[in-house]
């Protein structure tokens, strides 16, 4: 780490992490409740532990890319933070709004738009937040008065992400037209300029972790942003196959969705490329494994398996089935999971004063291998349950308890590899917390970081 202000970074991995963990056990907790009896019906019916399981997804991936954020900004620019009080003051009210919603949707306050349930008070919190965390960005690269292609990537992913969620701050009282502007939210996120984000960490990664040339990785940015504007926000129109738009956004949608997979292949390529070039000489193992690993899991989640069942044809029997759970979990594992605790496994030595040539460990590799195995699996039995779903409920025509009945027993493998990769999770927070995660005593006469850089 090159910089004190840097340090801001640790807490909002931390807080993140935690999150994580809390999310998964609620995932495993909805996953339990498909096998039955569920002695917490009455309690946490299910449409609230899913409710909180995807709000938490998206709560601490946003911690993660700000920790990401502030660690990566200081050293692009070559100064230091504008301000690590507000970054800490607004760590405080984003971790005080997270906890009021994952409680007030235990009790059923919820304004029901999936996603982006969160109720509008808390939702002008979250706003308000934003524009804290980017004027401590923007006010940093001001006084620096230097950007890099990565870094001025990655800010406009983040600028953009806090304009895309107004459409959210607005209801309306018929159902169709919510679900459409839902999606400039969160379709525009997360296959749009949340693709920018990850594309620019990956970038900032690979540039340490590789040596290769700046240059030329930032050339290989500028093509994965086009392919995201030209492909994502266009192929949008790919949710409004069955919510009474009109018939040309068939072809549109399906044509454009299918360049989707484009941004991810090229994501693969240019990891795939740097760490040709770079023999895997660094130090920090770990770090790689997680960012190739981001390269290429996105590539099949988001890429492959969500051109699966893009087309129209395909999708008018998938729709709504276990088929989109099994694009969505490994294509947000991948392209913005995977990059998180890359960036997180990155930054530990210089967050924590340890040298990056003693982070080899099998607690790590671990948790990597646990967590990417349970999440394949998950993946494969999402799969196996949608199809003989879509056969069965589409097809057939048997009733939705029945083929519940009937495919119950791919809910034992998702089970049991989520359990697996729960233990992935558990291995990560343990060596974050208590192992090599933690921060080194500050000796009284040696400073721990640098006020410039090396």
């Amino acid at each position: 780490m090159r910089y004190r202000s840097q340090a801001v970074a640790y807490p909002y991995f931390a807080v993140a992490l935690l999150l994580f963990g809390l999310q998964v056990a609620f995932g495993l907790l909805a996953a339990a409740k498909y096998l039955g009896p569920d002695p917490l019906l009455n309690v946490l019916p299910f449409d609230r532990v899913k409710e909180i399981h995807t709000n938490l997804l998206i709560v601490w991936v946003l911690t993660g890319f700000m920790g990401a954020s502030y660690y990566l900004v200081p050293e692009e620019s070559g100064a230091e933070l504008w301000s690590p009080k507000l970054a800490y003051i607004a760590l405080v009210v984003w971790v005080l709004m997270g906890l009021t919603a994952v409680i007030g949707y235990a009790f059923g306050w919820t304004e029901g738009n999936k996603l982006l349930e969160q109720p509008f008070p808390l939702k002008l919190v979250i706003v308000a937040v934003m524009l804290m965390f980017l004027a401590n960005l923007l006010l940093t690269i001001r006084r620096a008065g230097r950007w890099t292609t990565t870094e001025a990537v990655l800010v406009a992913g983040l600028i953009f992400t806090a304009l895309l969620y107004l459409p959210a701050l607005l209801t309306f009282d018929n159902y169709t037209v919510s679900i459409f502007y839902r999606w400039w939210t969160v379709h525009l996120w997360v296959e749009g300029v949340w693709e920018m984000i990850q594309g620019a960490l990956l970038a900032y990664l690979l540039i340490r972790l590789s040596g290769v040339d700046r240059e030329v990785l930032e050339k290989w940015l500028y093509v994965i942003v086009g392919l995201t504007f030209i492909s994502g926000i266009i192929g949008t129109a790919h949710h409004y196959y069955w919510v009474g738009v009109p018939q040309y956004w068939l072809p549109i949608g399906g044509f454009f969705s299918a360049l989707e997979p484009l941004v991810f292949l090229g994501m693969a390529m240019y990891a795939y490329y740097a760490m040709r070039r770079s023999g895997l000489r660094h130090p920090n193992q770990l770090a790689i494994h997680w960012t190739i690993g981001s390269a290429v899991f996105s590539a099949l989640g988001a890429g492959l398996l969500g051109l699966a069942h893009t087309w129209p044809a395909v999708n008018r029997w998938t729709h709504g089935t276990l088929i989109t759970p099994m694009h969505g979990h490994a294509a947000f594992f991948g392209a913005y999971v995977m990059i998180v605790l890359a960036m997180i496994t990155y930054a530990l030595p210089g967050l924590t004063g340890r040298d990056e040539t003693r982070l080899e460990g099998p607690v790590g590799i671990w948790a990597f291998w646990l967590m990417v195995g349970g999440m394949f699996g998950m993946t494969m039995a999402f799969a196996t349950a949608g199809i003989a779903q879509t056969y069965l409920e589409r097809i057939i025509g048997l009733g939705f308890l029945e083929t519940q009945h009937k495919i119950q027993v791919h809910f034992l493998m998702l089970l049991a590899t989520g359990l697996l990769f729960a233990l992935g999770v558990a291995l990560f927070l343990w060596d974050f917390f208590l192992g090599r995660g933690r921060p080194l005593p500050v000796p009284a006469t040696e400073p721990r970081l640098a006020e410039t850089a090396t």
